[in-house]
């Protein structure tokens, strides 16, 4: 009877300690990249940075594109949506 119940107990444990935080960085990453708006300053996931020019909806299950302006030489390149890894906020826009 000892046996059931510590297995129950530490799979109880695994689920708090590991799933939850792992599905609330989710859900907030899944907001974040569908709060994505031409002019935000993002980087991917391979560490490119630059600003969003445009951005291509996605058919069905896939998430879309999205067109970056990257410095020094205002390079234009397309990324999928779920290649983004964060949206930087400037210093400057904060303070106004």
């Amino acid at each position: 009877m000892t046996f059931p119940l510590m297995m129950v107990g530490f799979f109880a444990v695994m689920y708090v300690l590991l799933i939850l935080p792992q599905q609330k960085r989710q859900k907030k990453w899944q907001q974040m990249l569908s709060e994505l708006k031409a002019g935000d300053r993002v980087t991917t996931t391979g560490g490119v940075v630059g600003i969003i020019v445009s951005l291509k909806p996605g058919e069905g299950s896939d998430t879309g594109t999205l067109i970056l302006r990257v410095n020094p030489d205002n390079l234009k390149l397309e990324f999928a949506r779920n290649a983004i890894a964060s949206v930087t906020v400037d210093d400057s826009a904060k303070k106004s």
